[in-house]
C-alpha cells in the first residue's frame, strides 16, 4: 500500500521515501520533519532534510496526510487525513488527537453564504499525564 501511495503520486520510490512512509503509518505522536529526519538519519546517512521535508508537502498536497499548525513555531504531520482535532498540552508539548463525535462536520457545507471546504480544529490545555503528575505532587 505504501508504495502505491508513492506511485500514485509521481514519487520515485527511493529507501528513503519508504521509511518517511513507514515511519508514518500509524503514527499517533505527529512527528515534525526535524523528528522524523533525526529518527531516520542513523539508517539512511544520505538522507536531508530537504527530502524529508518535500516527501512531507507532498503527500500533505495530496491528501495523504494532515500539516498541523498547532505550534506557532513548527510544524508537525498526522498520517490520518481525515478531519479530526488535535490537543496540545501546554506543559509536555505532546499533540494527541482529540476524537470529539458531537463536533464532528461533514464537508463541504455552507455557512452563512461560506462554502466551508476543510476545516481545522485545535485544543489547548494540559493533557491527562500532566494532570496526573501534577495530582501526584499534591498529595506528597
Amino acid at each position: 500500500m505504501i508504495t502505491k501511495k508513492l506511485k500514485k503520486l509521481g514519487l520515485k520510490l527511493t529507501p528513503q521515501r519508504l521509511a518517511i512512509l513507514n515511519l508514518l503509518e500509524g503514527n499517533t505522536t505527529h512527528p515534525s520533519a526535524e523528528e522524523i529526519y533525526n529518527q531516520l538519519k542513523p539508517q539512511f546517512p544520505s538522507l536531508s532534510l530537504a527530502t524529508v521535508y518535500n516527501t512531507l508537502e507532498v503527500l500533505a498536497g495530496a491528501g495523504e496526510l494532515q500539516e498541523i499548525r498547532i505550534k506557532a513555531d513548527k510544524r508537525n504531520f498526522d498520517p490520518n487525513p481525515v478531519p479530526h482535532g488535535h490537543f496540545l498540552c501546554r506543559l509536555c508539548q505532546s499533540i494527541c488527537d482529540l476524537d470529539i463525535r458531537p463536533l464532528e462536520i461533514q464537508t463541504p457545507f455552507n455557512i452563512k453564504g461560506y462554502l466551508v471546504e476543510e476545516y481545522t480544529l485545535y485544543f489547548y490545555g494540559v493533557c491527562p499525564k500532566c494532570l496526573e503528575k501534577g495530582a501526584n505532587k499534591g498529595g506528597e
